[in-house]
């Protein structure tokens, strides 16, 4: 079955997060030479494929289903996919159906190639969503059974220029509030009020914009980024009870939630203070000179004829979850001008050329 068939399928399926509507029943007929594992939990659906060819190594293709909600404004039904001008128009036709109907029709074809080890491909319903029932649960299992990938790629949309990109590495996410206690009071007897405004002003300087590592050749300086400051009872005689502050940070693997709990705890040291403080996602980066990220990278000249930029930008994916249990993982896909748009869409031409760069990629293995 040809790539743009197969993708055409997948954009029927109106998956939005965490909802499959049906797309692993289509994804696991079509695999039936594959050994199939359903893993699902928590409302997501989560789909493991595997199949051994060989002695050789475990090169695993991984990706997720699920869209994010089409939104008004579309030029036809978002699920109803369009082939007009070259493109295709569907939500989900980069982000990120294109890559698994590439990987999917890659794997298919693979007793064509020359490939010695072990295939698998993990699919899931929730990566749009929180996760937490996702990619991460079918790695659990592949531990309990001992079948961890030694190689990964995730299928994510990563190129402005089809081609130019592969993420090697993503930043972590930290998010915290910070409530600074005082002592409610009338503005008119200012010694009689703790006002926590006063209190933080002259420590603003010290966590607003302040960089917890000097970043390094792929990734940029964590820095603290304040998001929100409120307190008060919007009135002009009433000092505040308390001020909160929220923060974000986008952190590299040079920067831990503890490094950034502990300076802000010695910033605020001496008040009275509350800090919450939680991880949304880890980051994670990949040797440069690993086998996944030379063998994607020689692929990618042969069929686009050029040299490809590694990256560790934008936000969170799955191939975090896959670093995390020692896999070596990259990220390579279509391009991304359109991912989470009103109309959506995808190049025709990019979707086959990523497939023929997958197969090379299994070849090579």
């Amino acid at each position: 079955m040809k790539t743009i068939e197969i993708l055409t399928e997948l954009l029927r399926f109106k998956s939005i997060t965490p909802n499959d509507d049906g797309a692993m029943n289509y994804i696991s007929m079509l695999m039936d030479d594959f050994t199939i594992t359903n893993i699902d939990e928590g409302g997501t659906k989560n789909l493991l494929l595997m199949r051994k060819f060989g002695g050789g190594e475990h090169l695993c293709f991984a990706g997720h289903i699920d869209v994010v909600p089409p939104g008004q404004g579309w030029d036809s039904d978002p699920f109803k996919p369009v082939s007009k001008d070259g493109f295709i128009y569907a939500r989900g036709a980069q982000d990120m159906k294109a890559g698994v109907a590439a990987f999917i029709s890659a794997c298919k074809d693979a007793n064509k190639t020359k490939f010695n080890g072990t295939l698998s491909m993990i699919i899931t319903s929730d990566e749009e969503g929180d996760g937490k029932y996702g990619t991460i649960k079918v790695l659990e299992y592949m531990k309990k059974q001992g079948i961890l990938p030694d190689f990964a790629l995730v299928a994510e949309p990563t190129c402005v220029q089809f081609g130019d990109t592969i993420k090697i590495g993503r930043r972590g996410s930290i998010n915290g509030k910070i409530i600074v206690r005082g002592k409610q009071g009338h503005t008119a007897y200012p010694s009689k009020c703790i006002n926590p405004v006063h209190q933080i002003a002259p420590l603003l300087a010290k966590i607003a914009g302040h960089d917890m590592d000097v970043g390094s050749e792929f990734f940029e300086p964590s820095k603290i980024v304040i998001t929100d400051i409120r307190g008060g009872m919007e009135v002009v005689n009433v000092t505040p009870a308390d001020i909160k502050i929220m923060f974000n940070v986008r952190n590299s693997n040079l920067t831990s939630l503890e490094s950034v709990e502990n300076y802000i705890k010695s910033v605020f040291a001496g008040l009275d203070f509350e800090l919450n403080i939680a991880r949304a996602s880890k980051p994670y980066l990949s040797d440069q000179n690993s086998k996944i990220v030379r063998a994607i990278s020689m692929a990618i000249e042969k069929h686009c004829r050029v040299i490809p930029h590694l990256s560790t930008t934008g936000g969170t994916s799955d191939a975090r979850h896959l670093s995390e249990f020692g896999v070596s993982v990259v990220e390579f896909g279509v391009c991304n001008d359109k991912i989470h748009q009103i109309n959506e869409r995808v190049s025709i031409d990019e979707v086959k050329k990523l497939k023929a760069i997958f197969t090379d990629l299994i070849d090579s293995f």
